[in-house]
């Protein structure tokens, strides 16, 4: 282990091999990768019939396109300059990606949400995409210049002074530092208008709302004196519409297999906690915008009471965008690899988070991993917020980035590399407008791939 000053050292040294401003410049190569080919080398492992819903839900807006684009941007950051300093990382670290879950002990809790592209790597990538898209966000706004270069320097400045201070505290300091939601609205509340801030609070006690009960009084119908899942085709499909009985039987038998490997890797009360569900049902569920396409299922489970019901997700796990730039996961279960990065990177994790591999009616083995349907989940709509509040959001997902990374990565270093002047808050925002107008660019190539016919586009779903 490095003492506190080597570690300094180890930052500063890094300086003079990369420059800070040096982030700032954005130059596509020559031989950049046709981004509209990126996206359809993902679509081969993908279920066919749900590909056009993805890339309608990517042509609404060019902050869309860049939702699903993560792997473009991987391929294009892996162009950029780094410090060699390696964390945990997101992998799609976009505003829309950072907001309030419930914790075990149903505290609302602000955090990084998403980690189907977790992995180790440079922590500048998870920067520059949260960079970006306020960038991208502030220009579908309609927000002037000044305004984008106020909301990008909140967040490269949260992050910075953020890991300042964590890089001066103690190791378990670090590990139990968090944002709950009550701390935020304190935060908040004397830096935008009254009306905005009532609002905030209706829409925070309206994600409380968002738990199991919810979700079974919105997603299920008695049939025939029995609970079932309710069809909203083609976005959640009940799987006894998907298959033949004698396919469906099957697909269940091996889901209930899914279900025992899973378990296990649950701690030991939870298991207890899982066993007091029996299953009931399951449905195909189309999720997300980069994610559409993948495989993810809910499940609905009832306990002995009335309305006493369980939705878990299970969500498909592919190789992270990530692996082809920064090297392999070293798990084997890709599954296991969004657990444990999502383990590292928040404060707090849902109970029911776990994993499993399974053999599909396909013949192809498939990871997944799961956790409870919504649980209190809660994200701005990034087309209603006015620039003073784009910036405050900015600055909440920078100050819990630089607390994810702290939690496993070189706090000091990372420190002692962007120092006390806001030499690389500023590097990011050129670099977020200037990946703003590739991004413009490559939205515009999928809007013309979907009317020439190379793509086939749904919108509206």
């Amino acid at each position: 282990m490095l003492t506190a000053t080597e570690r300094a050292a180890r930052g500063r040294a890094a300086r003079t091999e990369v420059p800070r401003a040096s982030h700032a410049v954005f130059e596509p190569s020559s031989h950049r990768p046709d981004p509209i080919a990126l996206l359809e080398e993902q679509a081969k492992t993908r279920v066919p019939e749900l590909v056009p819903i993805r890339y309608g839900r990517m042509l609404v807006s060019p902050f869309a396109f860049f939702r699903g684009g993560a792997l473009i941007m991987a391929s294009d950051l892996d162009a950029t300059p780094t410090s060699g300093i390696r964390v945990q990382v997101c992998g799609d670290a976009h505003m829309s990606n950072f907001g309030v879950f419930d914790s075990p002990e149903r505290r609302q809790m602000f955090d990084v949400n998403d980690f189907d592209e977790t992995l180790p790597g440079p922590w500048e990538w998870d920067v520059k995409r949260l960079a970006a898209s306020l960038a991208i966000a502030g220009r579908e706004n309609g927000y002037s210049q000044r305004d984008r270069r106020t909301i990008v320097l909140a967040a490269a400045g949260g992050y910075r002074r953020a890991m300042t201070q964590f890089a001066g505290m103690h190791t378990l300091d670090v590990w139990y530092a968090g944002l709950d939601v009550a701390r935020v609205m304190q935060r908040v509340r004397s830096e935008i208008p009254p009306k905005r801030f009532k609002l905030l609070e209706r829409s925070l006690a309206r994600a409380r709302t968002r738990d199991s009960l919810q979700a079974f009084s919105k997603l299920t119908e008695v049939v025939d004196g029995k609970v079932r899942i309710s069809p909203d085709r083609p976005l959640i499909v009940p799987v006894e519409e998907l298959a033949p009985p004698e396919v469906r039987d099957r697909l269940e038998r091996d889901f209930l297999k899914l279900l025992g490997g899973y378990r296990a890797t649950l701690q030991y009360n939870r298991r207890h906690l899982i066993d007091q569900f029996q299953f009931v049902q399951l449905a195909r569920k189309v999720v997300g915008v980069g994610s559409v396409g993948t495989r993810a299922w809910i499940g609905l489970f009832m306990g002995v009471r009335d309305g006493d019901a369980l939705f878990l997700q299970m969500k498909e796990a592919e190789e992270s965008v990530l692996e082809r730039f920064v090297g392999l996961s070293e798990f084997r279960n890709h599954g296991q690899r969004v657990v444990a990065g999502q383990l590292t990177m928040q404060v707090a994790s849902d109970i029911f988070l776990g994993w499993e591999r399974v053999v599909g009616l396909d013949g192809q083995t498939r990871d997944f991993y799961l956790r409870q349907l919504r649980d209190g989940k809660w994200s701005i709509d990034a087309g209603v917020m006015l620039p003073r509040g784009m910036a405050i959001w900015g600055g909440l997902c920078g100050w819990t980035l630089a607390r994810a990374h702290a939690r496993s990565g070189d706090r000091i270093a990372i420190a002692s590399y962007l120092g006390t002047r806001a030499v690389f808050d500023r590097a990011m925002v050129d670099f977020a407008e200037a990946y703003a107008d590739q991004n413009e660019h490559d939205y515009k190539a999928l809007r013309a791939a979907a009317e020439s016919g190379r793509i086939q586009a749904e919108m509206g779903l």
